[in-house]
């Protein structure tokens, strides 16, 4: 009984790391990381899905990212999707890949940015504490 309550308290604070993990990735650094695009949604033919599921990203540049849209259909809803996000970024459409230049950083958007990542490491580490605290009730 008590194994078993154990095991399912890892398993489930496993989770909440790799969710953190997951929300850190997402955050933007001074360098191009194809990760940071995992939480944009695009419109696509009317359905809400995620542009890691329409096309895939490389970074051939540090601060360079190219999306190449499995369906070129889906190029005008990645690219509105990517625009609207809070990425700071402005795509650029050639006709069959989008090109995302990403700026240098300014200061006041490292300090933002620096809070949202102090503001996801609080939650993981609530999301730890209730699951530890459930597991000694």
């Amino acid at each position: 009984m008590i194994d078993e309550t154990l095991s399912e308290a890892e398993a489930k604070m496993d989770k909440a790391i790799e969710v953190a993990k997951e929300d850190f990735a997402s955050i933007r650094t001074g360098r191009a990381n194809p990760a940071m695009f995992n939480k944009i949604v695009a419109d696509y033919y009317g359905t809400p899905t995620p542009v890691n599921q329409l096309a895939s990203f490389q970074a051939p540049e540090a601060r360079m990212v190219l999306v190449a849209p499995y369906d070129k259909g889906a190029l005008a809803a990645i690219e509105k999707a990517i625009r609207e996000s809070d990425l700071g970024v402005n795509p650029s459409n050639d006709g069959a890949v989008i090109r995302v230049v990403l700026p240098e950083l300014t200061e006041e958007r490292r300090k933002e940015f620096i809070k949202v990542a102090k503001h996801k490491a609080e939650e993981a580490r609530v999301s730890i504490r209730n699951i530890r605290r459930h597991a000694k009730e």
